[in-house]
């Protein structure tokens, strides 16, 4: 019989975890395939055996759904605080009633490893500051949208937002107003994991305004692309507690108003955008050690302003946008990075939305 070292058990109730030598069981599954040191086996009730498996990926496979927010539709003052769900599988729910202020160009990002918070963006009823928001919704870890919290930190949009240390988030770059001059910032927000936003902390790299960014390696981000007088490519790594670091040459169609998001577990993707001359639909893949790799030719309708978000634990989404109009088509993206063709839209079309993941096991 063979002997199998440090194999965790997931049984119906609990996990037990072995360190010391131990034999496998009489009762391991391994027809197909042998457990290795270190494997997971996983009870399967249905023929009472012990089955090599993963315990994080299932379980983040079968819980993690996400949401798309907020955003802008065509004419006047048409803001929107309307959300549509994600699930597990990358099905988009049609709208939900909104709650707190409707705006656009917000972020949107994951904390506390099951919830989510939206901040940040702007609307038009304020035109001392051009209609700038510094508040922020929190949701639950079933998808519940929170009225709004007062804001902390300066009123700004365009905003990117990411995830970052395992459990906690960041609001970062975007435009501020102050007394009508445009100023670009490249300060963060930090998020704690329990929700709470920090003041901002001191910048570096490149301030610019519509940018993207999401997590890669399990733990970091990266902050890539974006508007500063002209499009730029270059991006920003983050580290797992929250620092900035200088700016990293770019790669790729440099151009702002795009999305990322993360997937396949530890990498990421840029997607999508507006270069100054054209709507793009060219994507980037983020390596796992956060190297950005040249344009992949585009799939799907070229927009901007749109928002992209990790689903289903290793899977990401773009969604919604504009294209001489509103959209809301989505975009689904493999485990390995690929970017499937358009969906039919669910749900208001509306560009300058953010998305994030949440987790719930109802």
């Amino acid at each position: 019989m063979a002997t199998y070292k440090s194999i965790r058990y997931l049984v119906p109730d609990e996990v037990v975890e072995h360190t010391d030598s131990i034999n496998a069981l009489a009762d391991v599954n391994t027809s197909t395939v042998a457990p290795e040191i270190g494997q997971t086996l996983k009870w399967s009730a249905a023929n009472s055996r012990w089955q090599p498996a993963d315990i994080e990926e299932e379980s983040a496979s079968a819980t993690q759904k996400a949401l798309f927010g907020f955003g802008k539709v065509a004419g006047g003052n048409g803001y929107r605080n309307i959300t549509n769900l994600i699930s597990s599988t990358g099905v988009v729910a049609t709208d939900t009633t909104g709650v707190g202020t409707v705006r656009d160009g917000l972020g949107g990002a994951s904390y506390g490893g099951d919830k989510a918070i939206f901040g940040f963006g702007r609307n038009n009823d304020d035109n001392n500051d051009m209609g700038q928001k510094n508040i922020t919704n929190l949701v639950s870890n079933t998808g519940v949208v929170a009225s709004d919290s007062t804001g902390v930190g300066k009123k700004k949009n365009e905003v990117c937002a990411a995830g970052y240390g395992g459990d906690k988030a960041f609001f970062g770059f975007g435009m501020h107003f102050d007394n009508y001059d445009e100023l670009n910032q490249n300060q963060l927000n930090l998020v704690s994991n329990t929700g709470v936003v920090s003041t901002e902390n001191t910048g570096v790299g490149t301030a610019r305004q519509g940018a993207g960014a999401a997590g890669y390696g399990g733990d970091k981000a990266i902050i890539g692309f974006g508007y500063s007088g002209q499009r730029t490519n270059v991006t920003n790594l983050v580290s797992n507690t929250g620092i900035v670091s200088s700016d990293v040459t770019g790669v790729g169609t440099a151009r702002n108003s795009l999305a990322a998001a993360g997937y396949g577990n530890d990498k990421a993707i840029f997607g999508f955008g507006w270069t100054g001359s054209a709507l793009t639909n060219v994507t980037n893949l983020v390596s796992n050690t956060g190297v950005v790799s040249t344009d992949t030719t585009g799939v799907g309708t070229s927009r901007d302003t749109l928002a992209g978000v990790g689903y289903g634990g290793d899977k990401a989404i773009f969604g919604f946008g504009y294209t001489s109009g509103e959209t809301n088509v989505t975009n689904l993206v493999s485990n390995t990075g690929v970017v499937a063709s358009d969906t039919t839209g669910v749900g208001t079309a509306r560009a300058g939305i953010a998305a994030a993941g949440f987790s719930s096991t109802a």
